[in-house]
């Protein structure tokens, strides 16, 4: 990150990262995409949603480790401030989702917001300390189609990462006017980074498109959101990396020997 985007993500927190695909992974992830929704059972449905879509294998594994999302990762989720040496990954990949909407569908989305710094929760945080920030889940939402002004989408409350005040409940539904709810937008291929300790969720869908949004969340290297460990499923999955590998690899210390095999440099 730099200095810019390290201040709007402290400040804000959220980051809109233009560009973090190309038209050639849009159209693959699109494709698989598809697929899925072809062989859906509800043809008629408003909205999909899809999880664990490692599943899906080709393109999806791609996102585990892209190139222009590690170096966030690595300011948002990186080193402790005494790294030991040989330490594995200081991250892991938590779990991945994808949501469809149909153009219309404005009563499909979670639309109470949700998050923010109080209460505080350990499993989603964020702190500053020691020139650094620290974060508990961090979400990396990838757009593979527009989202314009007035099309809805992700909703946030900028700086709410940081309250130390309830958020008013009158303010809780998306689905009324909000006063203090921005939308988050940007072209398809923006992947839009946030830590879930912000208030958030999802603005009426408005566009006369599909709404359709990759999220892969990653967590600390010791630490759990999900209830199901994604190494388990790919274990014999040939074609990932010795990285892919260590970012599925479940929550422990990243000291001494791993499941399979010896810890890995970062």
């Amino acid at each position: 990150m730099n200095e810019n985007e390290r201040y709007l993500f402290d400040l804000n927190g959220f980051l809109a990262v233009p560009n973090a695909l190309n038209a050639r992974e849009i159209a693959s992830l699109n494709a698989q995409i598809d697929e899925h929704v072809e062989s859906h059972g509800d043809r008629s449905a408003s909205a999909y949603n899809f999880g664990n879509v490692l599943d899906w294998r080709g393109p999806m594994l791609n996102l585990i480790d892209h190139a222009n999302i590690l170096p966030y990762l690595d300011a948002l989720l990186g080193p402790p401030p005494y790294p030991k040496p040989g330490m594995g990954p200081f991250y892991r990949l938590d779990h991945t989702y994808v949501t469809v909407i149909k153009p219309g569908a404005q009563n499909a989305g979670a639309f109470t917001l949700h998050g923010g710094g109080a209460p505080y929760d350990p499993g989603q945080y964020y702190h500053y300390r020691d020139g650094r920030m620290f974060n508990g889940l961090i979400v990396v939402a990838y757009n593979l189609t527009d989202v314009n002004e007035g099309d809805g989408g992700l909703g946030c409350v900028p700086g709410s990462h940081k309250a130390n005040c309830r958020l008013p409940r009158e303010w809780n539904d998306l689905r009324k006017p909000n006063p203090i709810a921005r939308a988050v937008t940007g072209p398809a291929g923006t992947a839009v980074l946030f830590t879930e300790a912000l208030t958030h969720g999802t603005l009426p869908w408005k566009g006369g498109h599909e709404r359709r949004t990759v999220f892969f969340k990653y967590n600390t290297y010791c630490t759990a959101f999900g209830d199901r460990y994604l190494d388990e499923d790919a274990e014999d999955w040939a074609e990932l990396s010795e990285r892919q590998r260590a970012l599925l690899e479940r929550p422990n210390s990243r000291w001494g020997e791993r499941r399979r095999g010896k810890a890995l440099a970062h």
